[in-house]
């Protein structure tokens, strides 16, 4: 009785082995289950319905929506790298023709810095923090250098003041050729490399024999501290022809810690004795209120004097009614923008540069599954009630060019600036 038992039981293992041999087999040659394992997927999806929840346009601004669905799931979802699945994906929410709009990847610093500022200001990211960063501090190794790439080529177009790049005498037009060897990577060059000396292959101009090698340490940057650094760093009393022309960088517009420092910078700290002043709004994020700019068009209040016991006296006024001018550029957004017009329409002082990005929506960022970053117009926003910059940008008072190739470190935007300053300083005394 038992060897029938037995045989029965090896036909039945033979017949669940084959069947699931044959599963496996359908399973490996049909496309359709494979794109839907793949994690890019779920990502894909994710990206898609987030936007279509929370786009401040619900006519996705002329686009359908659906059909961008369609158009670039396949090349999404079969991308063979993160790079290729974040340009596909981009490609998509570059249709909505919309800023603050974009999808960032741990290899971006962008991706770092807007965690940095929206963090603090939100519960709901506070929360979903600790998923990706476990100790909850958000930072990243590099070495403080914005770059663009023209024509295939990278160059640097800022350097955050008291840098690793700053420091070492990285200068604006520099073209970065490799780090240790390789192709540059803004995060990957330098990660873990924190505090290590690293050999970054530049050429300062047009001629190959101008390349040099930067040995220069990567520094881990707070993502929630780095524009105030730099921004107090930045802080300049530039002495022309017996007159004191103060500069500061605003490198992040998107907190109040900047605007209180300005303040103090202004009323009661290392500019206060300046003649003139140079605002430099170029670059960096935007994204705060413009409160600062009662410093500017207030009328003027009281004075207060205080004298100490030894007989000194010190006055101060809550007002800045001194020259002063701005400084704006392609890489100026959001609320920077905002802050220029205002400039413009109270006759505060002149604005100097190029025509700012035209990036004036509110965005929010959303975490992904993966840890990944969407960012996303949430809000459409308008000016003085009607007045809308999205698109349109602000234009300088005073145009100047600022060509980043090989610049060698000329800034003629700031230089222009300060000569302006002067002059109006020089008129009014």
């Amino acid at each position: 009785m038992r060897k029938p038992k037995l045989s029965q039981l090896l036909r039945f293992a033979a017949v669940m082995l084959m069947s699931c041999s044959v599963l496996l087999l359908i399973w490996l040659t049909t496309p359709l289950p494979k794109i839907l394992a793949k994690p890019e997927t779920k990502i894909f999806e994710q990206v898609w319905q987030t936007v279509n929840e929370n786009f401040y346009d619900p006519k996705f601004n002329g686009v359908d929506w659906k059909v961008m669905r369609e158009k670039y799931q396949s090349q999404a979802t079969q991308s063979k790298s993160t790079e290729e699945f974040a340009i596909a994906i981009n490609q998509m929410l570059a249709e909505l023709k919309t800023s603050h709009t974009r999808f960032y990847t741990q290899d971006d610093p962008a991706y770092y810095q807007i965690l940095g500022i929206f963090v603090p200001r939100s519960r709901e990211l506070q929360k979903e923090i600790t998923k990706f960063f476990p100790k909850g501090k958000i930072e990243y190794t590099g070495i403080g250098a914005f770059t663009k790439t023209i024509n295939g080529k990278t160059f640097v177009s800022s350097i955050l003041d008291k840098s690793p790049a700053a420091e070492t005498g990285l200068q604006m037009g520099d073209q970065i050729l490799s780090v240790d060897g390789r192709p540059y990577q803004p995060v990957q060059s330098f990660a873990g490399k924190a505090r290590e000396k690293v050999k970054l292959l530049i050429q300062r101009s047009s001629e190959p024999n101008s390349q040099k090698e930067i040995a220069i340490a990567p520094k881990n940057f707070d993502a929630k501290t780095m524009f105030i650094e730099a921004q107090k760093a930045s802080v300049q009393n530039i002495q022309r022809e017996g007159k004191k022309i103060g500069y500061i960088h605003i490198w992040s517009h998107a907190a109040n810690e900047d605007e209180q420092q300005l303040q103090e910078e202004m009323i009661y700290g290392r500019l206060k004795d300046a003649d003139g002043l140079v605002l430099d709004f170029r670059d960096g994020w935007g994204g705060g209120d413009v409160d600062s700019l009662n410093l500017f068009t207030a009328e003027a209040g009281p004075s207060v004097t205080s004298v100490s016991r030894n007989g000194k006296k010190y006055t101060y006024m809550a007002q800045w009614k001194k020259p002063v001018a701005m400084l704006i550029n392609e890489g100026s957004r959001s609320s920077k923008e905002i802050y220029a017009y205002g400039f413009q329409q109270h006759k505060i002082g002149p604005v100097i540069g190029s025509k700012t990005a035209g990036a004036v929506v509110a965005g929010r960022p959303f975490f992904m599954q993966d840890g990944s970053l969407l960012y996303v117009a949430v809000a459409d926003v308008f000016v003085n009630g009607n007045q809308r910059l999205e698109g349109k940008g602000v234009t300088p008072d005073i145009s100047i060019s600022l060509p980043l190739e090989y610049a060698q470190g000329a800034d003629p935007q700031k230089e222009r600036a300060i000569e302006i300053v002067l002059a109006a300083v020089k008129q009014s005394s």
